[in-house]
């Protein structure tokens, strides 16, 4: 959340916005708070509050290489039924004093869940490879699960399209320059950025600490996510696995 200035008091905040708050205040204490989403907004209005704003895709994909791309298999279905059915992975940049720093990170689509992240200085495929590592030792998926990414160099390469075969997982790849066949992957960028309000990090290894604490001590455990009912990622996969 942020001020929105002189502005706002005469509009109402963005609703994505005003349904989180909604959902936290109500389930934020023992026992439950009672209060309607009307008074929500008022008191936002009030206050002078509004959701950040999102900032518009960048595409950062370098697809000019020679390698083999694999077809569009997830075909934007982003709503899935369990968990490990299907994964999205992209590579984003933080800007540091010291230089770029590079996130990659992979996602489960069924409560958008980050299964797998790495932090490195360079764009080569040891970044990719790391992410998914984490995931694979984090998740032990079954064989015929989809993995989704952009048509990149470090996701074409053949270390990553070596580990995808050696666990049996489906590749799928954007269509050229179309970054909304991976709009999760995208979301979920804009969301870290705004939320860490850090437009520029002292050092390498702050931006790191911080994706580290947004990804493992916020993001997954406790933050709302809309496509998941307005619970946080870990909670929808507790709800999931205890009904089946």
């Amino acid at each position: 959340m942020r001020a929105c200035g002189s502005t706002c008091g005469s509009r109402t905040p963005k609703v994505a916005g005003v349904m989180a708050v909604h959902v936290c205040i109500r389930y934020s204490g023992t026992p439950a708070v009672h209060v309607s989403r009307k008074r929500v907004v008022r008191l936002m209005r009030v206050e002078g509050l509004c959701a950040r704003r999102r900032r518009r895709f960048r595409l950062t994909t370098d697809s000019t290489h020679q390698l083999r791309v694999a077809p569009n298999r997830l075909r934007r279905a982003f709503a899935v039924p369990a968990p490990d059915r299907a994964w999205v992975a992209d590579i984003t940049y933080l800007d540091t004093a010291e230089g770029w720093t590079y996130l990659a990170v992979v996602i489960d689509l069924y409560a958008r869940c980050v299964v797998g992240w790495a932090v490195r200085t360079t764009l080569a495929s040891e970044l990719t490879c790391a992410a998914l590592h984490l995931a694979l030792g984090r998740r032990r998926p079954r064989a015929g699960l989809v993995h989704h990414s952009d048509r990149g160099l470090q996701y074409a390469s053949v270390p990553y399209q070596q580990l995808l075969a050696a666990h049996g997982i489906q590749c799928s790849m954007s269509r050229k320059g179309d970054c909304y066949d991976n709009a999760v992957a995208e979301s979920f960028f804009s969301s870290l950025k705004t939320e860490l309000a850090t437009p520029r990090w002292s050092s390498h290894v702050a931006a790191y600490r911080a994706v580290e604490e947004y990804i493992d001590r916020f993001y997954n455990p406790r933050r709302l996510h809309s496509s998941a009912g307005y619970r946080s990622p870990l909670d929808a996969e507790a709800a999931y696995r205890a009904r089946v």
